[in-house]
């Protein structure tokens, strides 16, 4: 009786833990908008995508902590995106609550309402209006212009797949794959982008269109290195160091050789995969510890 007692103790101990660290995993998924469950009927507006949309199935993974930070470095390769960066974003001071913003814009557009998804891109449109200036070779930049907005969509979108794709749960098709790009065309449209790619190769063809204009300067490198060792709490350093790394190896090859990112041969199949692996496998069975909403709800 005792040990069943206090083997009862410890599995409810366990089960608190777990379910408060995925509250707090979502959040840096999805920022303050919970994840639907997909295996629940819908109620309500589906939002842009619904639940039988590729877009679900990927963002609500969790190699969305390592397409974070891929798509973050795959930004900073547009000098007049990242200039405005470096002179109105506060992602030095504050590290935890620029990536909290970052997700919880990909979560409500996701995962939100259409009014919901409307509301939070008119939002970031009225603070953009603000970033306004010029690069240091005295570009002007404005981040409400349709085409820098289409290069941080692009980036997001490539940077997304990518990691899926890698570290993913599953695996998409080709035509799953096409799918997402189109799904996310709809995000590009109510952003007010320049006409967005609507499959994989097109998506690949902005990109190799986009070369002549699109390169690392010193604001990129000085950011990609604060991306590699930002000053996180110490006890999410480790989890970091391997995310970080993982986000290395899924980058396009010229973009690492341009921000200098080195990838030491055999490091990244032998030891960052199995790692990054391992680590995201252990966020899935945290973030299973957490009730969705309504079941929550109902307990």
């Amino acid at each position: 009786m005792g040990l069943d007692l206090a083997t009862g103790a410890l599995g409810d101990a366990v089960g608190s833990a777990r379910r408060e660290l995925a509250v707090r995993m979502r959040r840096m998924i999805a920022g303050d908008v919970p994840v639907r469950d997909l295996s629940l009927p819908l109620v309500g507006d589906p939002g842009l995508f619904g639940p039988q949309s590729v877009t679900w199935r990927v963002h609500a993974d969790s190699s969305m902590f390592v397409g974070g930070v891929v798509a973050l470095l795959t930004q900073t390769m547009h000098p007049r995106v990242m200039a405005g960066v470096a002179d109105h974003s506060a992602y030095r001071s504050d590290p935890l609550g620029r990536l909290n913003r970052t997700a919880t814009y990909v979560g409500v557009t996701t995962f939100g309402t259409t009014e919901e998804a409307e509301a939070m891109v008119r939002m970031v449109k009225r603070v953009h209006t603000t970033v306004v200036g010029t690069t240091p070779d005295g570009e002007p930049y404005e981040a409400n212009d349709p085409h820098l907005m289409l290069w941080v969509h692009h980036a997001l979108v490539d940077a997304f797949l990518r990691t899926y794709q890698r570290y993913g749960t599953g695996r998409l098709t080709d035509s799953e794959a096409d799918r997402y790009v189109a799904e996310m065309s709809v995000l590009a449209d109510v952003l007010g982008c320049e006409p967005a790619a609507t499959s994989v190769a097109g998506l690949r063809q902005y990109f190799r269109d986009l070369r002549p204009e699109i390169g690392a300067g010193a604001q990129a490198r000085d950011a990609a290195r604060w991306l590699m060792f930002p000053p996180l709490p110490l006890a999410v350093r480790p989890s970091y160091a391997v995310i970080a790394s993982a986000a290395v190896g899924v980058l396009p090859s010229w973009v690492r050789r341009q921000l200098w990112l080195p990838l030491a041969p055999g490091a990244d199949p032998l030891v960052v995969r199995p790692a990054a692996t391992a680590l995201l496998r252990g966020l899935d069975w945290v973030m299973a510890g957490h009730p969705p909403p309504e079941q929550a709800a109902a307990s």
